[in-house]
């Protein structure tokens, strides 16, 4: 027998169970992955539109090697270090902790097998999803090798699953995701998805140009990417004013006379319910009282709790219709060539004008392309009724000639079945439901106090009319 002291026996302890987790365990985890992941790349290869890029097929480890020894990086390195008098081993060990932070480790099996999983199960367990309107024409004639770039309005943080899902047939999507991620073990998994990682509103230049690059990179091997120009979730559902620092860093990654053409696809997402509605109108107003941590966090579970208990007495409905539509895409080598750019010719107030117009140009896309479903169409009427009190056939009647108004100005509506009456009377019970509408005998208003969120939801498509 021998006795050693407790501590020393828990500290073995823990020991062994890291060298098991680092030497057994993840070892035998990636030699399993790596087997499926191959099967998974030859399967996906003849249906997706665009292929996996050899880009997202090469190791993590040599992704950050070449982006620590790209010359724009080095010389990066070199000018912060003569300017702040850094040591430059130390600027260096700076510079390669970013690039760990930022590059993913893109695995085909997680993203194809686990990650469409889930995002299929979640989209479908909370929204009837519906692809609405697709320029196919269009999207067919976008070269093979072309760098693709979906570009959409961000309505929810459901917006990240809900385009993964539907673009699923297309290509495997490489998002930029911001720090709310960068949590254990969610950032391993999206990681793992393909997204990189972004720190925004970052003013560290060393930090944006070690970004700059990788999204360079990666635009010139033709990864396919997705990126939210609005920066963040709307507040009150109007579409916000473009930040466009990563389409700038694109567009670093395209040459007129090079290899690949630049496409942007524009994408419109909407819903009838997006989860977060009333955490986004509260932050997004100055006078509010903001809750803590701990009752955002009390708010969360009380409201999957009513769910759960809606579920158990069968009275649980889907929050209404999610509905994607796909515009018709923009290639930069057309774009450039009807406007007499070239971006990798611009620098300064003359680039960023040209980035500012092309901003507004996609923008302009997106808006056009977002979907009108029943619960915004209906939101828009009661807004435009200021009020007054109106009937189930009042109502019809106005959605009704709503929807010739915004067709006449070329939006795309969504309706279910492709009947009115259903339409109006699935909108009506979500509102209903939810106590945003009241009901007096046979007639219908909105609550004063839910004026805000009803706005919110008629906001969506307000500029369709415009």
């Amino acid at each position: 027998m021998v006795s050693v002291p407790m501590w020393l026996a828990v500290l073995g302890g823990v020991l062994a169970a890291w060298a098991a987790y680092d030497k057994l365990l993840i070892p035998a985890l990636r030699w399993f992955l790596a087997g499926r992941t191959n099967v998974v790349l030859e399967e996906v290869s003849t249906r997706l539109r665009i292929s996996v890029r050899p880009f997202q097929r090469t190791r993590r480890q040599i992704l950050i090697h070449r982006l620590l020894g790209d010359p724009k990086v080095q010389s990066a390195v070199e000018q912060y270090a003569a300017e702040k008098k850094v040591p430059l081993p130390v600027v260096l060990a700076t510079v390669e902790r970013y690039a760990r932070e930022i590059v993913p480790a893109f695995n085909a099996y997680l993203y194809f097998r686990i990650g469409n999983w889930i995002g299929r199960k979640v989209s479908q367990g909370l929204y009837r999803v519906r692809l609405g309107f697709v320029d196919t024409e269009a999207l067919k004639k976008v070269p093979e090798n072309a760098t693709v770039v979906f570009v959409m309005n961000h309505r929810s943080n459901m917006d990240y699953i809900l385009a993964g899902y539907l673009a699923a047939d297309q290509a495997a999507l490489s998002y930029a995701v911001g720090e709310w991620a960068r949590i254990w073990p969610l950032a391993a998994l999206i990681r793992s998805m393909g997204a990189y990682f972004v720190r925004r509103n970052s003013k560290d230049e060393l930090y944006r140009r070690v970004l700059e690059r990788y999204i360079a990179m990666a635009t010139q091997a033709g990864v396919p990417q997705a990126v939210f120009p609005e920066g963040g979730l709307t507040r009150d559902g109007l579409m916000r004013e473009p930040r466009l620092g990563v389409v700038d860093y694109m567009l670093r990654g395209f040459w007129l006379d090079g290899q690949r053409d630049l496409v942007f696809v524009p994408l419109g997402l909407n819903y009838d319910r997006v989860l977060e509605d009333r955490t986004l109108l509260l932050s997004g107003d100055p006078d509010a009282r903001k809750p803590g941590r701990f009752w955002a966090a009390w708010n969360t579970l009380g409201f999957a709790a009513n769910n759960l208990r809606l579920m158990l007495k069968s009275d649980w409905h889907r929050f209404g219709y999610a509905c994607v539509n796909f515009g018709a895409p923009v290639s930069m080598r057309e774009y450039c060539a009807l406007r007499g750019l070239d971006f990798q010719k611009l620098s300064g107030d003359a680039r960023r004008r040209a980035i500012s117009e092309l901003g507004t140009h996609l923008m302009a896309r997106v808006g056009s392309i977002v979907p009108v479903v029943p619960v915004p169409l209906i939101s828009l009427v009661f807004l435009n009724q200021n009020s007054k009190m109106i009937s189930e056939f009042e109502l019809k009647s106005s959605v009704e000639q709503l929807i010739e108004k915004l067709e006449a100005a070329g939006a795309h509506v969504y309706i279910p079945r492709k009947d009115l009456d259903y339409a109006v009377s699935v909108g009506l019970r979500m509102l209903t439901l939810r106590r945003l509408v009241e009901e007096k005998d046979g007639l219908y208003a909105v609550r004063p106090a839910e004026l805000p969120l009803i706005r919110y939801y008629a906001n969506s498509i307000s500029h369709l009319l415009k």
